[in-house]
């Protein structure tokens, strides 16, 4: 049947499923969409489908409108997308769902333009103001996450001395924006037992002041550990808060598979499955150093258990390469303060047999591993440590991932194609640290940041994240960045890396259920698949790519179920 006659078809249908009142046609919940651009996600070019239907909550149709219309029988209901676009819902290669709920909580300390924290004093003000005690009643805390000093006007780091002046009746911890350093108070590092007296830990730098004092700036694993200190509810009241603005976020924002990139306590997810909240899937990766006590409960599993699953094992190897903690085989250009002529940052695993024995504990026990490296120096040991688990325990299938790989090597990328490795890379670098990384490794390397195009020429298989909290998890924000690759000043960051709109789309659907072993159930709109969906205002293949970034969400549906409308 010709399409111009779809409306007369609808328009039957539409009569039908409101008239007639028969109890088969009452308990028919087989819902129609039509009306707009239907984008598939299906092989390597677009492809569009004039309707789609959804019946017990998977799809049981895509095609032509008549066969539709039949295939979803009497009584049906109709949804007219009035040109908007359909989309399979959004699964982000690497993101930390756990911290969703700080982010959108918390103190709003992020930079323009998605928040207001340009400068210090600024950043200070924000902090007095969420100074309450309806906030600090969260987790006893004033806390906020996403302060960058690559881009505060001062340029570098807050100290003790800065939040004083928020407080010092009350602990304060601010999470900069890489995830890899915090900041805090006189009173934070009192409540911490963090002294002069107190060594570096391993993998991790206290910085100080006036020969061994404390200055406030904790790097790495002399932060990471605090985190969950700082950020859990102290109150079944504080925990609901929380918790429910965390999801509200991501489902603002398409997703319905999230990820936990990396879990050290996952009792916010279970409890959550357990009182049937969850509106979304959430897959965790647990933190190495948890993995004994959490990868052998039920819940670690490739199929959910209301809505949640564990997925495999959390390694992370080095730091972060805009807070130059990322470990490299060359020096930086403007190293950190207080660090050494010659500073290439450092590894979490100086003895790079513990590494090692990590992923051969995670290929042994047939865990997925994704492991979080940037700097080169960092992703020879991920290739290393790979390799050697491989040959020890076999490798097929795993879909082991390496995280971020900012700094990756060509000859990286070929190493990762030879052991089958998926490169889940960063590109909203380009847009929030492009200016940033051309100063601190140059110019021509810092062309070459987050390397999709030569990824995908090499046969790497490849996802595209967002790393939230450390941006907003906003994926069409992402998608935008990642055909652009303009940074904040509107600089080119390697022009040659350039996703086209359909690639980005995919890295964000069926690529990503891919790397977590969903692809026969996620990532595209086909027949038996879960009716995981997503309408946008406009279609990312039809605009300027300048456009694509201010797409907006206008709803999210799980299942066949509407879980988010703007």
């Amino acid at each position: 049947m010709k399409t111009k006659y779809f409306g007369l078809i609808l328009g039957i249908g539409l009569l039908f499923s409101c008239n007639r009142g028969d109890k088969k046609e009452i308990e028919n919940d087989a819902v129609v969409y039509f009306g707009g651009d239907i984008l598939t996600m299906r092989g390597e070019t677009p492809e569009y489908a004039e309707a789609l239907v959804v019946k017990d909550g998977k799809i049981t149709f895509v095609g032509p409108s008549d066969a539709a219309m039949k295939e979803a029988g009497e009584g049906h209901k109709m949804s007219n997308l009035g040109g908007k676009t359909l989309l399979p819902g959004f699964i982000d290669g690497h993101a930390h769902f756990g911290s969703f709920s700080a982010q959108a909580i918390g103190a709003q300390i992020l930079p323009p333009p998605d928040a207001g924290a340009k400068d210090i004093p600024t950043l200070i003000s924000i902090l007095k103001e969420w100074n309450t005690p309806e906030n600090r009643a969260l987790t006893g805390w004033v806390f906020g996450l996403g302060f960058d000093d690559s881009v505060l006007e001062e340029n570098r780091f807050p100290t003790k001395h800065d939040l004083d002046q928020v407080s010092t009746e009350f602990p304060i911890c601010i999470i900069h924006i890489s995830g890899h350093f915090a900041v805090v108070n006189s009173k934070g590092l009192d409540l911490l037992n963090i002294t002069a007296d107190t060594k570096d830990p391993d993998g991790g730098i206290i910085r100080r002041e006036n020969g061994n004092e404390p200055n406030g700036v904790l790097e790495e694993l002399a932060a990471l550990p605090h985190f969950i200190k700082v950020m859990t509810p102290i109150s079944d009241e504080a925990a609901k808060r929380f918790f429910e603005a965390g999801q509200e976020m991501a489902l603002s924002y398409g997703y319905t598979t999230a990820q936990e990139g990396r879990a050290m306590d996952h009792s916010m997810f279970v409890n959550a499955a357990e009182a049937n909240s969850l509106k979304l899937d959430v897959v965790s990766y647990i933190d190495y150093a948890y993995a004994d006590s959490i990868m052998e409960t039920r819940w670690n599993s490739k199929t959910y258990n209301n809505h949640y699953r564990i997925g495999g094992m959390k390694i992370t190897l080095d730091g972060s390469p805009q807070g130059r903690t990322a470990w490299r085989t060359r020096p930086y250009l403007i190293k950190p303060d207080g660090a050494k002529d010659g500073y290439r940052g450092y590894p979490a695993f100086p003895d790079e047999n513990v590494a090692i024995d990590l992923f051969k504990k995670g290929f042994k026990n047939n865990w997925q591993v994704l492991s979080h490296a940037n700097g080169d120096a960092a992703i020879d040991q991920f290739i290393k440590a790979t390799r050697i688990a491989a040959n020890e325990y076999g490798n097929d299938d795993r879909r082991t991932t390496l995280i971020h790989g900012q700094y990756i090597r060509e000859d990286q990328l070929d190493s990762l194609k030879n052991l089958d490795v998926i490169a889940s890379l960063f590109p909203l670098h380009t847009f929030y640290w492009g200016d940033w990384h051309k100063q601190i490794i140059g110019d021509e390397l810092g062309n070459k940041i987050s390397p999709m195009r030569t990824a995908i020429n090499k046969g790497v298989k490849v996802t595209i994240h967002t790393d939230a909290p450390v941006a907003l998890p906003n994926l069409m924000r992402m998608v935008g960045i990642s055909v652009e690759r303009k940074s904040r000043s509107g600089q080119l960051i390697g022009a040659n890396e350039k996703l086209t709109p359909y690639e980005a789309l995919k890295g964000i659907t069926i690529w990503s259920a891919y790397q977590h072993f969903e692809e026969d159930s996620k990532g595209t709109l086909e027949k038996g698949k879960i009716a995981d969906l997503v309408i946008l205002d406009k279609n990312p293949l039809k605009v300027d790519e300048a456009e694509i970034k201010n797409i907006v969400v206008l709803e999210t549906i799980k299942e066949g179920n509407t879980v988010y409308r703007k």
